[in-house]
């Protein structure tokens, strides 16, 4: 290390080393820090100079982290952790007057269940403040938190569960099988076989709790034929009520749309796991008194109306 330099530090350059180890990447770390690919590049060479060590090292399409920069890795986080507390635990949070701009990874499924609802109870307490949705690969949604690139992950993130992450549990959901009103097998024989033989809409959109089930289905050796392929979720109700296709569907996300009417649901023929939709703070914003309050609201709003 540069001792020299240690004075003069920049604490930014630690958010830029944790994006880099995160994503191996100069690209996409710029990207989840709102930086241009020319100023990480800037700042991995202060953070050489400053360790006297590459820290990372290209290897094929990967920025792969050397012996220090593992040895770093831990340390660093703790540090910026302890100091985004420190921060955030001096600072008061006044809902009315608020002008914060809150930022939540989900899917589009979760903007369906969720959004309306958290958005109204936002106006309703703080109505100055703000809130943007943000789509992530599960994979990187810890780092993604972690960076403060989000605040909170609304979801289905059983990865979480073994990170520096807090979660708080809002529903237990299962999957259904979902067909317009009046398809053939609304009533019929509803067997494995049955249910194999329909014709279903596959979604290509991250949705780890879909996936999960789809993936559980083909490793319990049940085929499905799928005529049909659509990015969003969203959309899967208006195909399916208008046709003969049926899809794997989140229960959760049923029951908000029921009341439009023209589709049904039927429990599959066999046994799947429930999965848990959470809310997720990393570690190192869990006490930020904003966090805390919109966490709070977040979880009081979508348990009232379960």
């Amino acid at each position: 290390m540069n001792k020299g330099h240690a004075a003069r530090f920049d604490l930014n350059l630690v958010k830029v080393f944790l994006a880099i180890w995160d994503t191996r990447s100069l690209t996409d770390a710029g990207q989840r820090l709102g930086l241009t690919q020319p100023a990480v590049s800037h700042a991995l060479r202060r953070l050489r100079q400053h360790f006297d060590d590459p820290l990372f090292q290209r290897i094929g399409n990967r920025m792969e982290p050397t012996d220090t920069a593992t040895q770093l890795r831990e340390p660093l986080e703790a540090a910026l952790s302890l100091l985004d507390q420190t921060i955030h635990g001096a600072q008061s949070f006044v809902p009315a007057q608020s002008q914060r701009q809150f930022r939540i990874a989900m899917t589009d499924t979760g903007e369906l269940f969720a959004m309306p609802r958290i958005l109204a109870a936002l106006q309703r307490h703080a109505p100055h403040a703000g809130l943007s949705s943000v789509s992530i690969d599960p994979a990187d949604t810890e780092g993604a938190l972690r960076s403060g690139q989000v605040d909170l992950a609304l979801g289905y993130l059983p990865q979480l569960e073994s990170a520096r992450c807090r979660g708080r549990l809002l529903l237990r959901d299962r999957m259904i099988c979902l067909m317009r009103d009046g398809h053939p097998a609304q009533h019929g024989e509803w067997t494995e076989a049955a249910f194999q033989a329909l014709s279903f809409v596959d979604v290509s959109r991250a949705a780890t709790g879909y996936h999960m089930a789809r993936k559980l289905i083909e490793d319990g050796g049940l085929g499905l034929a799928t005529r049909a392929r659509l990015e969003h979720f969203t959309i899967v109700p208006d195909v399916v009520q208008q046709t003969d296709y049926v899809a794997i569907f989140p229960h959760s996300i049923f029951t908000r749309l029921q009341h439009r009417g023209g589709f049904v649901a039927r429990d599959l023929p066999f046994a799947l796991p429930s999965y848990d939709i959470k809310l997720w703070v990393h570690d190192s914003f869990a006490t930020d008194p904003a966090l805390r309050w919109f966490a709070d609201l977040i979880t009081e709003t979508l348990h009232e109306d379960r």
